[in-house]
């Protein structure tokens, strides 16, 4: 299995959300945004990730997942870092 382009126009969909708050979610306009990402954030709702069709805030299980994807891609971009498990929903890197 591989990422396939819709799978990665959702996790950057997931990587817009703000991890330091719950009090702050997405509000993807859909006269002014880009169809993928219309798209993306739809499919997000219907994995409940996120609350609404288009954004809203994350779910646990899309917080989740959004604290992996943030991880995945400082680890990708950082190269050597290693991860470090703060807290049960906190994940943070140090080289």
């Amino acid at each position: 299995m591989s990422y396939t382009p819709e799978l990665l126009d959702e996790l950057n969909v997931l990587i817009r959300f703000d991890l330091v708050t719950n009090q702050q979610g997405l509000k993807i306009h859909t006269h002014t945004a880009d169809a993928k990402v219309i798209s993306a954030t739809r499919r997000l709702y219907d994995k409940k990730l996120v609350t609404l069709p288009d954004g809203g805030y994350l779910t646990s299980l899309g917080r989740n997942a959004t604290v992996h994807a943030h991880a995945a891609l400082t680890l990708l971009t950082e190269g050597s870092a290693q991860l470090a498990a703060t807290s049960k929903d906190e994940v943070t890197l140090s080289a």
